[in-house]
């Protein structure tokens, strides 16, 4: 397992390249005394990725548990013959022979881009949940060995005691968590870690880093962003701030996943709907669940679509083909396959339902999402889905101690199925429940100002409206998509004090769907285009507040004066009316349209009339839907007065009326279909005395009742 290593130590030019282990040995060489030359085992069982695929491979608790990896990395390098040194009692390994002299010399002439002494800002996580984060400032010279500064901020005798966590965050991130575990904890590396008795450890388990990690991590843990890569040879660092440490915290959650993506912590919410791509803001829901999967360490999310295709044999009306999404955009069917790529799926009229499903990394099914409703578009029932999953997540870390009986009714109406997974978010309460609220108010994680709450009781919640500026006859309304311009800042209420903590030139979000704060959103709806508002609100909890402010430590200073406020300006600079399918979507379901042909449908079939004229027919869609069950009429026509929606008609009943001689067509019994250019208000002899009229969505007139009785339509 360890053979390259010795062979790569065996030459000296190892040294100058750019792999992340050669960093570490070439810092070593500066070290003083016994050390001199040594890298723990802990940094090479981390930064060397083939290794640690491997232990993993030979043992999966690996993943959780930093100290099996050194364990699997001593014993086989006491394997290797003649090329490396091992000091099991400093878990450090380092070259059996020493370097010669114009290999040292070479490494101390490079140049280097970095200045003499570095200063690093890291934050400090006690073990003890009572006790605050903290910033520190590590110094590191040039030529020493940044493992030692932490080892020495930990209190630990050298670097070889300090364990190193996989990355934090973003997977190209160089973040990692830094700790000294107990003393017994590492005595006798010959017994497996797992196999101790945890008990003695479990009070000075770091429960915050354990849960960014996802790793057993006991003791305070410094978080920092440093470290040797293949891009460079010198030393790669980043200051972690407190609001670094708060994104990344907000950043576990799906509602903080989508807050970031739309850089709005304070203003934006994750939606409750998906109307359309066209009016979603950040992220996509299945983005964001996807990426919720890799914080926590769970598998991918499987999903499956079904597709309703239309084009079924008589024999099976109505079928559904089950489609598997892969990551490669490709679809696999049931009984054949066919290719998406980037396009949706063509179909005359087909539907589509997604089934969502969630594993561990063990493969065990803890999340299952089976929606009964579908969708004209495979992408809208995928997305759909998932925010469904993204939704009942949110609830649970939301309110973290809520009975398993809430979660499983909450489950239901969202169509829902939950198996035993609270040991895949064990350290979800005892990390969130202790957010500081601040203010009046009892806050919930990610879930403050009334969410979810009556006009009534939102309005308690917001103080001091103020809406400036003339008013015009655009103001927003359920699905359509505003713009504004907002800042949020921090005020303390009895001093001249003001901290800008978040805003945005244009900010876009669409009405009626949760996409923001219920209290920004009920401002906006009373405003009309080209009107500001001013408004104030009670705080959140502190974490919201850190994880947006610039200076923390003048953010910090206001909060602990106990009399803060957060101050809303906001302008509102357009609005996009939606189209009246996006409206009815977010009003009725189903949709408004779709209800007025069912309507007139079971009137046509009580009629039982042999012949129909729709007026004003438009593409069709009545028409359409008359070819899909089984009437009594023989003759139908349309007439509208656009040539562009009667070609589209046309197309539609050509292709529905082609298979009308298959044996069970609904439509077999339809001897004539005719299409007419023109209008209700000038007559036509064609159109006159039908069994039955219709006049479905066009513009109401008085004389409608008069023109229907001229053509002696006898119903």
């Amino acid at each position: 397992m360890l053979r390259w290593l010795g062979v790569a130590l065996s030459y000296a030019q190892f040294l100058s390249s750019l792999h992340p282990l050669s960093g570490h040995f070439r810092a070593a060489l500066g070290r003083e005394g016994h050390l001199r030359g040594s890298v723990p085992v802990s940094a090479i069982a981390i930064y060397d990725t083939k290794l640690n695929n491997l232990c993993k491979f030979l043992n999966p608790e690996v993943e959780s548990n930093p100290c099996l990896v050194m364990l699997l990395v001593l014993r086989a390098a006491a394997k290797i013959p003649g090329s490396v040194s091992i000091s099991e009692d400093r878990l450090s390994i380092q070259r059996l022979n020493s370097y010669p002299p114009e290999i040292i010399q070479s490494l101390t002439e490079q140049q280097s881009s970095l200045p003499e002494n570095i200063l690093i800002e890291v934050i400090r996580i006690p073990y003890s949940a009572e006790k605050p984060v903290e910033t520190l400032t590590l110094h590191i010279s040039a030529n020493g060995y940044y493992l030692d500064v932490i080892a020495a901020e930990l209190g630990a005798p050298d670097a070889s005691e300090v364990l190193v966590s996989r990355t934090v965050g973003k997977a190209s991130s160089e973040t990692r968590l830094y700790f000294w575990p107990p003393e017994s904890y590492l005595l006798d590396l010959s017994k497996e870690p797992c196999a101790r008795d945890a008990c003695q450890f479990e009070r000075s388990l770091n429960s915050r880093a354990s849960y960014f990690s996802g790793q057993v991590i006991y003791g305070d843990a410094i978080l920092a962003s440093i470290g040797y890569s293949r891009r460079s040879l010198d030393l790669f660092y980043e200051d972690v701030s407190l609001r670094s440490y708060h994104r990344l915290l907000i950043y576990k959650i799906p509602s903080g996943i989508y807050k970031l993506s739309r850089e709005a912590i304070l203003a934006a919410e994750l939606p409750v709907a998906f109307t359309t791509r066209s009016n979603w803001r950040g992220s996509f829901p299945r983005e964001i669940l996807c990426t919720f999967c890799r914080q926590h360490r769970l598998s991918e999310p499987v999903f499956d679509t079904l597709s309703d295709t239309m084009e079924s044999s008589p024999d099976l009306p109505g079928s559904w083909k089950k489609l598997k999404v892969t990551e490669s955009g490709k679809e696999e069917v049931n009984g054949g396959s066919f290719v998406v790529g980037s396009k949706e799926p063509m179909g005359s009229g087909g539907t589509f339902r997604c089934e969502v499903k969630i594993f561990s990394k063990s493969r065990d099914l803890i999340i299952q999402c089976s929606p009964k409703g579908s969708y004209k578009k495979q992408s809208d029932a995928i997305q759909n889905a998932a925010l469904k999953i993204l939704s009942w997540l949110s609830t649970y870390f939301n309110n973290p101690g809520m009975s398993s009986e809430k979660l499983a009714s909450i489950g239901s109406e969202l169509e829902i199925q939950f198996y035993p997974l609270f040991k895949e978010f064990v350290l979800c309460p005892s990390v969130h429940n202790n957010w500081k609220s601040i203010g009046t108010q009892a806050y919930g994680l990610l879930n403050y100002n009334c969410i979810n709450e009556p006009n009534a009781t939102l309005e308690d919640s917001v103080s001091s409206i103020n809406i400036e500026g003339p008013g015009s006859e655009v103001t927003p309304s359920s699905g359509s998509l505003a713009c504004i311009s907002y800042s949020i800042s921090l005020v303390a209420k009895d001093k001249d004090i003001r901290e800008r903590l978040e805003g945005s030139e244009e900010f876009e979000f669409e009405i009626g769907t949760g996409a923001v704060i219920p209290c920004l959103e009920l401002v906006v709806t009373r405003m009309c285009m080209g009107q500001s508002a001013h408004f104030k609100m009670d705080l959140p909890p502190q974490e919201l507040i850190l994880a947006v402010a610039g200076d923390s430590a003048r953010t910090f200073s206001l909060l602990s004066s106990g009399c803060c406020i957060l101050d809303y300006t906001i302008s509102l600079l357009r609005v996009t009316e939606p189209l009246e399918d996006r409206m009815e979507q977010a009003l009725f379901s189903p949709p408004l349209s779709k209800q007025r042909v069912e309507y007139a449908l079971q009137h046509i079939k009580a009629s039982c009339a042999a012949s129909l004229v729709d007026f004003g027919c438009g593409s069709g869609s009545l028409l359409d839907s008359l070819l899909e069950y089984p009437t009594s009429l023989e003759k139908i026509v349309g007439v509208d007065i656009s040539k562009k929606s009667l070609a589209r008609a046309a197309k539609t009943l050509h292709s529905k009326l082609s298979t009308s001689s298959d044996v069970g067509s609904p439509s077999k019994g339809i001897k004539s279909a005719l299409l007419y250019e023109g209008s209700i208000t000038n007559f036509d002899s064609r159109l006159y005395g039908f069994d039955i009229g219709t006049c479905l969505e066009v513009i109401a007139s008085p004389f409608n009742n008069e023109l229907l009785n001229f053509y002696r339509v006898h119903s």
